[in-house]
């Protein structure tokens, strides 16, 4: 079987909630993603690509549905190049990857472009039909930002609680202190602000062209490296009066997109490019949905395993942020060194626009990796409704050999 592999990737700067990036429309933001990777790589004729996989969270607006097409349209590349769009929440541009690599393992295509978008800014509110014409009284309109919305009466009340309220009961049921949060997001944050100071994103981010008061955005906008435990522990909780969750220790909502470009090992010539990184496992895997922030232990074990390697082999973790602490429930339950983890910060720093963060997850750990020389990494996220997904790469660059 033909085996797949990481070849470039780059993403925007993610913008804060009506920050930098709030004029910036999704699928224009999926645009600059893509001519930014391929910006990596400027052997490769556009045309030859493939398909493109994008990934997307909402869809109900701006993203026009196929926000995939929409980019590679806006891009400028040829329209023969075709995209669709995959929507898993917050593994929507991981789960891209994935199912990019499986058709590239079974011989069905060569190079695939593949990434996601978020505007959780420009998330427009949705109105049901009415059941008939010309119905009397008010109607509400849901924001589509984040979360359950027009829920199903038939679903159990217990599945359908806040990702925060979901979050504080992992807390009670492992355990896991407010100050250990805390600290945990303060990491986050000190570590994403040394990675940009010592240019660890400097080939992995692309700038994004703003109006208002600047006019390009060239950083993550919600590091705050001045952060700190006894600073954090003033805020209040946001879904429990008694509550550890607070807006200090959780993702925020945030605006960007990523772009992975994979290809065969025989695409190389094509591509003009030696790959950064073989996908050498993948991992699904679901509970009740108000459990998903600990789904990804699962999901990353049946990577290893598909893999055949264990947690003794890997040297770098990115596990995405949505929750400290459902990222320390994780970790407690790998039993892996806190050090290897997300060691160029993570999303309660960076940023979680849900459509785009599995491919900045792939996309960090393949330049970890090449930064270090180290052979395995996982890749893993939390994924609302209950599920997960994961990914082992294996450095193929030469620091690697």
């Amino acid at each position: 079987m033909t085996e797949s592999y990481v070849y470039a990737a780059a993403r925007t700067p993610f913008g804060r909630f009506s920050g930098a990036l709030a004029g910036v429309r999704p699928d224009d933001l999926a645009a600059v993603a893509v001519n930014g990777v391929l910006s990596k790589v400027p052997a490769l004729d556009p045309g030859g690509i493939d398909d493109v996989i994008w990934g997307n969270a909402n869809g109900a607006g701006e993203d026009n549905r196929n926000v995939g097409r929409m980019a590679v349209l806006l891009a400028g590349l040829p329209t023969s190049v075709p995209a669709t769009t995959v929507n898993r929440l917050c593994g929507s541009s991981l789960d891209a990857s994935i199912i990019a690599s499986r058709a590239i393992e079974s011989g069905d295509v060569d190079i695939v472009l593949t990434g996601g978008v978020e505007s959780m800014t420009r998330a427009p509110w949705v109105l049901p039909k009415p059941e008939r014409a010309h119905p009397v009284g008010d109607v509400t309109a849901v924001s589509t930002t984040l979360g359950w919305r027009l829920v199903n009466e038939r679903m159990p009340k217990e599945w359908t609680v806040s990702l925060g309220e979901a979050n504080e009961q992992l807390a009670d049921r492992f355990r896991i202190p407010r100050r250990r949060q805390d600290e945990f997001a303060v990491r986050s944050h000190l570590l994403a602000d040394a990675a940009w100071l010592d240019g660890f994103y400097k080939d992995l981010v692309v700038p994004v062209a703003v109006g208002g008061k600047s006019d390009t955005l060239i950083r993550d906008e919600g590091i705050r490296p001045a952060s700190t435990v006894e600073g954090l522990a003033g805020l209040k909780p946001s879904f429990r009066c008694d509550g550890a969750i607070t807006a200090g220790n959780a993702s925020p909502l945030s605006d960007g997109a990523s772009a992975v470009l994979l290809g065969s090992g025989a695409a190389a010539g094509r591509i003009g490019a030696d790959p950064l990184a073989r996908i050498a496992g993948r991992g699904v895997f679901a509970l009740d949905p108000q459990a998903f922030g600990f789904a990804p232990v699962e999901a990353a074990n049946r990577a290893l395993k598909n893999a055949g390697i264990t947690w003794s082999d890997v040297s770098a973790v990115e596990l995405n942020e949505a929750f400290a602490v459902q990222a320390l429930a994780c970790l407690d339950a790998w039993e892996v060194d806190p050090s290897i983890v997300n060691t160029k910060g993570g999303a309660i720093a960076l940023g979680h626009p849900l459509g785009a963060s599995g491919g900045r997850l792939l996309g960090t750990l393949a330049h970890r990796l090449k930064e270090s020389g180290e052979r395995w990494g996982v890749a893993a996220i939390c994924i609302g409704v209950g599920q997960a997904l994961a990914v082992v790469l294996e450095n193929v660059t030469e620091e690697g050999r």
